[in-house]
């Protein structure tokens, strides 16, 4: 399938994430009385909004959250990345075979998108082609993140791939009309969605073109 332009997500798909980011999501939270377990957290959360999250977890307890929680939450995290946090396996190999121009466009905020790339030597390759949801204000599963990339790399939406590992992310990239890419995905594949098991088969994927 012939396409002009990769758009990666970054948590859990170029950077392993996911789990560490929901251990400490969980073991602050559990600070505070809130009822949620590991699996619970990785199922509801992962590819979501944090003000979603937040939303979610002040149900779950009854009350408000105090304002610190989401920046010391953000602190916690950017800590254990520094000690923790590597790439996906086979992302940086599959990033230099690519024959197309890649981006990152993610629902985090720019300085973890930015930390988390730096930490795992992956951000020179996508210096100046960051996009963020709280740049535009819009989140997947709202497929403007997405476009909005496509749109700044010069690419029209139905010429971009799009590499995703959450539901939020996959229904985002189908809904912009883009080839998407369903990386590790352990349930019902989507309605046109394609299965990635690994990184480094995306380049014999997708032709140059």
């Amino acid at each position: 399938m012939p396409v002009d332009a990769v758009i990666f997500d970054c948590d859990g798909t170029l950077v392993d994430s996911e789990l560490l980011a929901n251990e400490v999501l969980v073991e602050y939270a559990g600070r505070f009385g809130v009822p949620i377990t590991l699996d619970e957290a990785l199922e509801c959360y992962v590819g979501g909004r944090m003000a979603d999250c937040v939303e979610d977890m002040e149900r779950r307890l009854g009350r408000r959250l105090p304002d610190s929680f989401v920046p010391e939450l953000r602190a916690r995290t950017a800590e254990v990345f520094r000690q923790k946090l590597k790439a996906m396996e086979g992302a940086a190999a599959m990033l230099d075979a690519l024959q197309v121009p890649c981006c990152v466009a993610s629902s985090g905020p720019p300085e973890k998108i930015e930390l988390s790339l730096r930490l795992t030597g992956l951000l020179p390759r996508f210096e100046g082609r960051i996009f963020s949801a709280y740049e535009i204000g819009h989140w997947k599963p709202d497929p403007r993140l997405l476009l909005h990339a496509a749109e700044a790399m010069g690419v029209p939406p139905e010429r971009c791939a799009v590499v995703e590992d959450s539901l939020p992310g996959i229904r985002a990239g189908l809904a912009a009309g883009m080839t998407t890419f369903a990386f590790r995905w352990r349930r019902a594949l989507p309605d046109n969605a394609i299965a990635l098991e690994r990184l480094q088969d995306l380049p014999g994927l997708i032709a140059a073109p």
